[in-house]
């Protein structure tokens, strides 16, 4: 029986939602760094849900529904507000997503329609959850959309009670469509798993967040700002990577399985990295990001992926470092969304084999004679 771990290289599926060849990603056959460019994050929403580009009304109109379907039931609220003290912010999102079903009519109506009109909901109210469990943790009240701001700025300025800058806002749109979606990662995995048994869009969501959780997926941007703040400064950088050689640590945000010559979506987030460090006042965690890429390079021939710039844009944008990894899944939902809609038009239950090298040849024996 073939075998390989991981699943490396294995094809699992077809699929016309996203590519990654010869080391370039795209959404729908368009470019990443053409869409990171030009586009807004509602624009790849839609994009990715309905495998082109809005008109305008249509985008207007997705815009207009997103607004209205982002307010969450009260009693989602009122749970936010009871979660114990110390709890991680995705333990929480993935808990409070599947909570939706409940205030949901038709959360179990498996129709076409049903389950673009779930996709709208989910897309809109997971950013009102993030910023609405992180303003009441700090005791204040949550902040509801303006229908006249774009999905970006109104993210920030549920966050932060005040209408960010155009340069927050420039972004946040690009780190959003960067991370929406990517091909078959571990997450989009996991979600078609999931909705490959005919289980309902929450359960796909749900467990696509449990498996962005983990520190070798989503997690990663989170470790990757506990890092450099460890380091603190650029003179530092080798002392702190010489020994993490030394002692064989992986290092957090390097290095991508299906990437040979680099993440392409680094360097639009080193790019942002550089301008809002700047602007912050704080480039030295630019600037140490920067020696770290070179001497990882020179040492392991590894280069940054997604993760390692990300960190110090959240970080610049005023992002608790606990909330990365949540809005790396609200930009993500988009992917996922994309994905269960997918599997659900052209199903099949999702069943691979495994290679048994346990014992063989057992025989019970009583337990009195063991």
């Amino acid at each position: 029986m073939l075998q390989t771990k991981g699943l490396e290289g294995v094809i699992a599926t077809s699929s016309q939602v996203s590519s990654i060849i010869d080391g370039e990603l795209t959404y729908r056959g368009y470019n990443i760094n053409d869409l990171s460019d030009n586009a807004s994050f509602e624009e790849v929403i839609y994009l990715l849900l309905n495998g082109r580009l809005p008109k305008k009304q249509e985008l207007d109109e997705l815009k207009a529904e997103l607004t209205e379907s982002a307010f969450v039931h009260e009693d989602i609220l009122e749970k936010i507000a009871h979660i114990p003290k110390g709890i991680h912010p995705m333990a929480f999102l993935r808990t409070t997503i599947s909570s939706l079903a409940y205030y949901d009519d038709i959360a179990d109506d498996m129709s076409e329609w049903a389950n673009k009109r779930k996709a709208i909901r989910l897309q809109a109210q997971i950013p009102t959850i993030v910023t609405a469990f992180s303003r009441i943790r700090e005791g204040k009240n949550p902040v509801f959309p303006r229908s006249d701001l774009g999905f970006a700025a109104n993210f920030l300025y549920m966050l932060n009670d005040e209408e960010p800058d155009e340069i927050s806002e420039t972004a946040l749109n690009k780190a959003l469509i960067l991370h929406a979606d990517h091909e078959l990662n571990a997450s989009t995995f996991t979600a078609r798993v999931c909705v490959a048994t005919l289980s309902d869009i929450y359960s796909g969501i749900t467990s696509a967040i449990g498996a962005l959780k983990g520190p070798l997926h989503g997690g990663a941007n989170e470790a990757v700002m506990k890092m450099l703040m460890e380091i603190n400064d650029v003179e530092h950088v080798e002392a702190y990577l010489n020994k993490a050689f030394e002692n064989k640590e992986k290092i957090m945000g390097f290095g991508h399985r299906v990437y040979k010559y680099g993440d392409p979506r680094a360097r639009h987030l080193k790019e942002m990295s550089k301008e809002l460090t700047l602007i912050t006042g704080e480039k030295k965690w630019y600037d140490i990001s920067v020696r770290m890429e070179e001497m990882i390079k020179e040492e392991k021939g590894l280069l940054p992926n997604v993760d390692f710039y990300s960190a110090s844009v959240y970080h610049s944008l005023g992002i608790q470092h606990d909330l990365f990894t949540p809005i790396f899944a609200v930009s993500r939902t988009a992917g996922w969304l994309a994905h269960i809609l997918e599997q659900y038009s052209n199903n099949r239950l999702i069943r691979p084999r495994a290679d048994y090298t346990g014992l063989k040849n057992q025989i019970y024996v009583p337990i009195e004679e063991r």
